[in-house]
């Protein structure tokens, strides 16, 4: 009797999985794992199938997926923080305090926070160069680019307003140095650095301001545009490794593109690799955590204020910048320049189909590395002819700085710039894709060592000294 009223199967993990699933356990064949598939949440982040090549961890490094876990686990990690912080100059302090001597496990989950908003910035900007590097950002798929470096850009505001909370003297300057780039915007800079900052210089209302972006407004921005962004990447379908140029993938035939390529369902295929992965990245996250603690120096204090006073590490590459050009063109133009290139670089025109091989072809992969060394030659060759040779100012004293010190080493540049592109695209007969290419490792590579210097070569006064002198 029991039966009848009850059709539902005896077995318990039948029970739990159709609960769930609201369909049968998966056959073993490939037709009935799909009509499984097909009904599963999974669908909703997946297709149902995916190319076998795209499975390969040497063509993706798993750097999206390791963005979303990083993702989640700031927003676990930080909702736990919540409970033992308040945003205040008078008790925010404390509270960091708290979470190392006396919250069990308080310092562990404030580590496990720190260092994965850190790494979410790394990842985000190298998830950015592997979609780049593979032509990942070629039609269908230009907008999905222009998304991807918005959600960089908010990841980074995201670790800015979170960098003031512990409210150490680190964090206060860090901000403080940070925040005054707005001031260089022309028209409006002062007033949107004081609406930021609750008044004209750091204090309570920042803290409170900033904690309201971090934990709010940042967040549900961009948890929004990740949605729109995945649904975008399973709706554009996602680029196949593929030899071009005697280059890439083992599995193509020579010569282009494959004419079929095997698809695999994404369950367990993709979902499978996906769960090991992560796994292994939260082990890894996790043991970071335990050894290496997050930075907490003495109480912030708005009288004493350090020397060098220095931005937040993703903010170096622009403050070695203010050391050499005009605040505007270092905090404004340049950047906007940056940014805007890249925006419009899926919309340029190409002369050549390497969608889904790294570097482009083999000739590319060449000048790739080229544009690289150049850039670590030149940079720092550049930074000490201006730091102890060349004062444009001095030399052009009828000019006003900005012209001086601004549009001339700025025209200077861009000249550098197009002399290099031509001369990569003569002396490799190369098409425009591979030169654009070259230029692009060129400018990234510098602003890596731009924010090295920054970071590691600045002491005292912001001098040029040694590592182990700036450690001192």
């Amino acid at each position: 009797m029991s039966n009848e009223l009850d059709p539902r199967p005896e077995n318990l993990q039948k029970r739990v999985w159709e609960s769930i699933q609201r369909d049968e356990l998966p056959p073993q064949d490939d037709r009935g794992r799909m009509r499984v598939v097909m009904n599963n949440l999974v669908l909703h982040l997946h297709p149902s199938k995916v190319a076998k090549p795209t499975l390969k961890f040497s063509y993706t490094f798993g750097l999206g997926g390791l963005a979303i876990l990083l993702v989640a686990l700031l927003a676990v990690t930080g909702i736990m923080l919540m409970f033992v912080y308040t945003p205040s100059p008078d008790t925010a302090y404390q509270d960091m305090q708290a979470l190392q001597t006396e919250i069990w496990y308080g310092q562990l989950i404030r580590n496990l926070h720190h260092w994965s908003g850190n790494l979410l910035v790394v990842t985000a900007f190298l998830h950015l160069l592997r979609v780049f590097f593979t032509g990942g950002f070629r039609t269908p798929r230009e907008f999905n680019w222009v998304m991807g470096i918005v959600l960089l850009l908010l990841v980074v505001a995201a670790n800015f307003t979170g960098y003031l909370l512990p409210w150490d003297q680190l964090a206060y300057w860090a901000v403080t140095v940070g925040s005054s780039l707005l001031s260089y915007l022309p028209f409006v800079g002062e007033g949107l650095r004081n609406f930021l900052l609750g008044g004209p210089e750091v204090g309570a209302a920042t803290l409170t301001n900033f904690y309201g972006m971090h934990v709010a407004i940042i967040p549900l921005i961009l948890m929004g545009i990740v949605s729109f962004h995945i649904w975008r990447v399973r709706k554009d379908t996602l680029t196949i490794p593929h030899r071009l140029d005697g280059m890439v993938d083992d599995d193509s035939p020579e010569g282009g593109k494959p004419t079929q390529i095997e698809k695999v369902t994404t369950l367990p295929h993709l979902v499978s690799r996906e769960m090991v992965f992560a796994l292994v990245m939260m082990g890894l996250i996790l043991i970071w955590s335990i050894w290496i603690n997050a930075h907490l120096e003495a109480a912030a204090n708005p009288d004493l204020s350090p020397n060098p006073a220095k931005a937040a590490w993703y903010f170096m590459g622009l403050q070695e910048l203010l050391l050499h050009f005009h605040p505007v063109f270092a905090a404004i133009i340049i950047p906007t320049l940056a940014l805007g290139a890249l925006v419009l670089l899926p919309y340029q025109r190409f002369d050549m189909s390497a969608e889904g091989v790294w570097f482009r072809s083999r000739k590319g992969r060449q000048m790739a590395v080229v544009g690289a060394l150049t850039a670590l030659v030149v940079t720092p060759a550049l930074i000490l002819l201006d730091e102890y040779a060349l004062d444009l100012p001095a030399l052009l004293p009828s000019l006003p700085t900005i012209v001086s010190n601004g549009w001339v080493p700025l025209a200077v540049l861009l000249l550098l710039l197009i002399g290099f592109y031509e001369l990569m695209k003569r002396l490799f007969k190369a098409s425009a894709c591979e030169t654009r290419q070259s230029v692009f490792v060129l400018l990234v590579t510098s602003f890596i060592v731009l924010t090295a210097i920054g970071i590691a070569f600045r002491g005292e006064g912001m001098a040029l000294m040694l590592p182990w002198e700036v450690l001192q």
